[in-house]
């Protein structure tokens, strides 16, 4: 089981968050699905997935997507996932 905390920032602020939960032991192969559910939670398009967001959860246990990591125009600063251990 693990758990992932999902925020969107705007203006140095918290707008909003959810917490992604899933019963199934974590893995690196499914972190996209996990991306994409999250993103469906919270109404925002899909960022892209690279190899330093998946590099710096595993090694930092958060990733940041930026307005630039998105095909379309997103009204907040950053969002943010972070690992609830």
């Amino acid at each position: 089981m693990f758990r992932i905390w999902a925020k969107i920032f705007a203006d140095g602020h918290i707008v909003r968050q959810t917490t992604y939960e899933r019963t199934e032991k974590f893995s690196y192969a499914q972190f996209f699905t996990y991306l994409a559910e999250i993103c469906d939670t919270l109404d925002i398009p899909t960022p892209v997935l690279l190899k330093p967001h998946i590099f710096n959860y595993a090694k930092f246990n958060h990733a940041v997507f930026r307005p630039s990591d998105f095909l379309e125009a997103v009204p907040f600063d950053r969002l943010v996932l972070e690992n609830i251990l």
